[in-house]
């Protein structure tokens, strides 16, 4: 296993401060499709000591998850992507399929220990609701059922999963978030253990993985350790976080803090075998952070490194 880290901003400070924490493992944005964008960040993360290893965020979806007219283009985005991924030698490319939405939340200021903020989700707030990918984005009601749904996800998958492997790239199936049957019209897939038993089976390739967003599976309800074990085969990364409450009535927690065995979830990711990325993710945000990124402000991930760490070394990581 690996420690990894998002960073909001990917600056020269932000990078020291992971490398000296112990990261070794950066997950970057998509860039675009020119790999001359590219270069610079990923040479700037190398001059740290660090690895570029997971593409997340930024990717342009939305015809192939609702199956709209410019899908194959999207496709063709994505094969794009996935060549410059194999040129910069980045492994592992985690995306969703979330329709209209990225992560969604109703309230981004919730009190937390020491006066710490975090974010939170009620159903019962629907119409406060943002999402983080873009807070300022009006949310709009659209109809798409479960079974568009996963035709469309086939047809990405099969006609995906073949160049990845080719490339030895994996893809890592992020779940909804929240995890609810529909959202704003939209139904979701995503959203429960069973779903992802029938995404990994839909391609069968080592390719078609799963982001194992332990938050996101808590918020499904599932046991944390036991469903580790059940789809770790599939596994290859890991955000690493934890909620209180159910999929319609949730927070996020310190790392340290909720409900979830943290330690007994590691030891499942060490009986597994996983050897991939893994990074804290949903952090609170702390004094002095007021204007940063809700869930992406660098001092709550400073204190998850190192909470982390330890877990780590305590199962033999």
């Amino acid at each position: 296993m690996r420690l990894g880290s998002v960073l909001t901003p990917l600056s020269d400070e932000n990078l020291a401060l992971a490398a000296q924490c112990g990261v070794t493992d950066i997950t970057l944005r998509n860039q675009g499709p020119n790999i001359e964008d590219w270069k610079p960040v990923v040479e700037q993360i190398r001059n740290f000591g660090l690895t570029p290893a997971v593409v997340e965020d930024a990717l342009e979806t939305e015809h192939i998850i609702c199956g709209g007219p410019n899908r194959d283009n999207e496709i063709e985005g994505i094969h794009n992507l996935l060549r410059i991924m194999d040129s910069l030698e980045i492994p592992v490319l985690c995306y969703n399929f979330m329709a209209g939405t990225d992560w969604v939340r109703t309230r981004l200021d919730v009190p937390s220990r020491g006066g710490a903020r975090v974010t939170e989700f009620k159903l019962s707030d629907i119409d406060d609701a943002k999402s983080l990918d873009q807070p300022s984005k009006q949310l709009e009601h659209q109809s798409l059922n479960a079974d568009e749904l996963w035709e469309n996800l086939e047809y990405f998958l099969t006609r995906v999963i073949p160049i990845a492997e080719d490339l030895g790239i994996a893809l890592a199936m992020h779940p909804d978030d929240p995890p609810l049957d529909e959202f704003m019209g939209r139904a979701r897939i995503m959203n429960s253990v069973e779903g992802f038993e029938r995404l990994v089976n839909i391609v069968d390739s080592p390719s078609n993985g799963i982001c194992f967003c332990q938050g996101s599976f808590a918020e499904i309800g599932a046991n944390i350790p036991e469903t580790i074990r059940l789809l770790g085969p599939h596994i290859r990364y890991i955000h690493f976080r934890d909620i209180e409450g159910s999929k319609e009535d949730f927070r996020e927690t310190w790392h340290d803090s909720g409900p979830t065995d943290m330690v007994a979830a590691m030891q499942a990711y060490k009986d597994i075998g996983y050897t991939g990325p893994i990074r804290p993710d949903h952090v609170p945000q702390l004094f002095g952070e007021d204007e940063g990124e809700p869930g992406y402000t660098q001092l709550g991930r400073l204190y998850a490194y190192g909470y982390m760490k330890g877990l780590m070394q305590a199962v033999g990581f």
